[in-house]
């Protein structure tokens, strides 16, 4: 079968792509080497394999994309703008190439025929909270933390009903989406076009909403690109981790290798059609946490001044999240494989071979000056 993978230069889709080549499929790429992941000389990187086709292009371009999808059976779509932070003030670059993208990239494929499947890379970050646990209530969707709140060091959010405290539990794809941020709502249009769309050119659509995907090829120049990333940056450069809020918020971080896995699987499965799947490890963990074990694993300070928890807060960002992953067992047989120990261990070896710039104190610079980074107040 021959497979197009859009965005399949930058850190999933690489790797996506080697698995791919490995289980003998023919793979064509498009990506258009964004300067924010791939470097001002938009050059191909070192490990991209010489036994894929790659064209240079952007999923903005129908006639790009109708000469890419010549011949193809399945799409991979993982081509996006990435990153909550950014998106609340770039919003009009991120609709452009995760929406429009999105919908002319369905265009070409319903001009060119033949496609047999697609796979869309989605996003935790669609379901904005994750889901809670009252006492009184039950299971509950809490609303967008209030400002006021934030400011006041007010970091948990309380029942949309009661007001009483909530206890995270693991979020299901039955539970409603509620994004925070301008990515969120991006990646839930992007599902809901290609789901649509799918269905009125019977064309099966899997939409996978990946949560916080770690490992190596992640830019560790690019300070949106993900946490980890960030915190290797930071220890290379010989600076504090910054811990947001109080460092208690939960996420759930799931290897590159199982994001891989679930692709595939996805790509084979015809009983996950027209559905959309959490694609997570399913262990939730505080971001206080993460930091202290990677500190441990390189051998640093892990209280004093190998972090800093310095009560800012990012407008947009959530309290907790993370994935049961029952659908994906079920349908597509998925069991995530790397430990969060075992995957830290690779990611940090890796890094210490790159080459980096340390961009986290200007992109936090560029969030306080939109106002979107802030300060909790001193009671």
């Amino acid at each position: 079968m021959k497979t197009l993978v859009t965005g399949g230069a930058g850190f999933i889709g690489s790797h996506l792509v080697d698995s791919l080549l490995e289980q003998g499929y023919q793979v064509r790429v498009l990506d258009n080497l964004h300067p924010q992941i791939h470097g001002g000389d938009r050059q191909l990187p070192d490990y991209f394999p010489h036994d894929a086709e790659f064209i240079f292009g952007d999923v903005l371009d129908e006639q790009v994309l109708t000469y890419a999808l010549k011949d193809v059976d399945v799409v991979f779509h993982l081509a996006a703008q990435t990153g909550v932070g950014q998106s609340m003030y770039e919003a009009g670059g991120y609709a452009r190439t995760n929406v429009t993208g999105t919908a002319v990239l369905w265009d070409a494929i319903q001009s060119v025929g033949g496609i047999q499947k697609v796979v869309l890379a989605s996003s935790r970050a669609v379901y904005g909270e994750g889901t809670y646990l009252c006492g009184d209530c039950g299971r509950v969707r809490a609303q967008p933390r209030h400002p006021q709140g934030l400011a006041e060091g007010r970091w948990s959010p309380t029942c949309p009903h009661c007001g009483a405290p909530l206890r995270s539990v693991a979020t299901t794809e039955k539970d409603q989406p509620l994004p925070t941020s301008v990515y969120g709502i991006t990646k839930l249009s992007q599902e809901q076009l290609s789901l649509t769309l799918g269905c009125s050119y019977d064309i099966p659509v899997v939409a996978l909403r990946f949560f916080n995907v770690f490992g190596s090829r992640q830019a560790l120049s690019n300070p949106y690109t993900g946490i980890l990333a960030t915190f290797l940056a930071r220890l290379r450069s010989d600076k504090p981790l910054l811990i947001y809020e109080d460092g208690q918020q939960i996420r759930d971080f799931v290897h590159v290798s199982d994001v891989v896995q679930a692709c595939q699987l996805a790509a084979a499965s015809e009983q996950a059609n027209f559905q959309t799947l959490n694609v997570g490890s399913g262990q939730p963990i505080s971001i206080l946490e993460l930091a202290r074990k990677l500190l441990k694993l390189r051998n640093q300070d892990t209280e004093n001044e190998g972090l800093k928890v310095t009560g800012h807060y990012r407008v947009g960002d959530i309290r907790d999240c993370y994935a049961d992953i029952t659908r994906a067992r079920a349908q597509l047989g998925y069991e995530p494989r790397m430990s969060l120990l075992d995957g830290l261990r690779e990611f940090s070896r890796w890094s210490d071979f790159q080459m980096l710039v340390d961009n986290t104190d200007e992109a936090f610079t560029e969030l306080a000056s939109a106002g979107l980074l802030r300060q909790e107040r001193a009671p």
